[in-house]
């Protein structure tokens, strides 16, 4: 059993000190499954400064707990695409994570809008965002899908509550139903055009999302691109594929990038140290994975 003082102090470790020697093995085998199983409620500051209450239950939590950072990759890549100014949309917004980074990269002249379906969620990002003084940003409860309908959503795992999906599983630990819009529904007409950044994340939605945006791609500025996360089995039970989102984005001069993403906590100490660029992909996406989709016809994006 960790003591309180001890667990500060390989969290202090793992956040601080220089190199890697040990960090993947200890956040491993010790502190992830400790935090998830005898859950931390406190506030985390991230490493660019922004603060969140968190429940290491929860693996988005657990991980802006231990590492101050959540996806790096991702999270260095937004740092390296945003610039003051810049709109970015996020669909899937979770507890704002990315909301609240965005707002800090565009600043003031700059514009988000989050989008997120479960009210729970929903309440804590508006309340980050209060937290952390983001006025920029336009937040939104509901969901993102092909069409105006009604949805139900369910949670499996308490312990990853951002799998809340459409997708019922066998065992549900709670549900709740909320309206869907299709993005040009949700988007005025300055944030669809100005939009430098299209996240979306929305656990087997994606096909459903990007087709509701398909008529309207071509209003897109030029230096538009999207991230999205994609996992073929989910796109699967919902009756879509990878070729929903691959092709209308293709015919409008999108190319596919993979960008590298790893949710095993020991993974984290290397993609802190150095993290990855997205990579022109050619091959079939058999797994889950997160793709940028640019018109910059490269092997790499820089």
């Amino acid at each position: 059993m960790i003591s309180t003082p001890a667990l500060s102090a390989l969290r202090a470790y793992i956040r601080h000190a220089p190199g890697r020697l040990g960090k993947a093995a200890l956040v491993e085998r010790t502190l992830n499954q400790r935090l998830e199983q005898r859950p931390v409620t406190t506030t985390a500051r991230t490493r660019f400064g922004a603060v969140f209450p968190v429940t290491t239950s929860d693996l988005i939590q657990r991980y802006l707990y231990l590492f101050g950072i959540w996806e790096p990759h991702l999270t260095a890549w937004l740092r390296r695409r945003l610039h003051p100014g810049d709109t970015f949309i996020d669909v899937g917004a979770n507890i704002g994570y990315f909301t609240v980074l965005a707002s800090r990269l565009v600043g003031p002249s700059g514009h988000v809008v989050a989008i997120e379906a479960c009210p729970q969620f929903h309440q804590a990002l508006t309340q980050n965002l209060r937290a952390n003084r983001c006025g920029n940003v336009r937040s939104l409860n509901t969901a993102v899908y092909d069409t105006a309908t009604c949805l139900t959503f369910y949670l499996e795992h308490a312990t990853n509550l951002g799998a809340t999906t459409i997708i019922r599983p066998r065992t549900a630990q709670s549900s709740f139903a909320i309206q869907a819009q299709t993005l040009p529904q949700i988007l005025t007409d300055t944030e669809l055009t100005q939009a430098r950044l299209i996240k979306i994340d929305v656990e087997g939605a994606e096909g459903a999302a990007v087709r509701g945006l398909t008529p309207l791609l071509d209003r897109l500025r030029p230096d538009a691109e999207f991230i999205i996360e994609v996992t073929p089995r989910r796109l699967a039970k919902l009756g879509h594929s990878i070729d929903d989102i691959l092709q209308p984005l293709r015919a409008h001069g999108f190319h596919p990038y993979r960008l590298a993403n790893d949710y095993t906590a020991s993974s984290y100490s290397a993609a802190l140290r150095r993290p990855a660029l997205p990579t022109r992909w050619h091959q079939p996406i058999t797994e889950m994975s997160d793709l940028v989709f640019s018109r910059i016809d490269a092997d790499t994006l820089t």
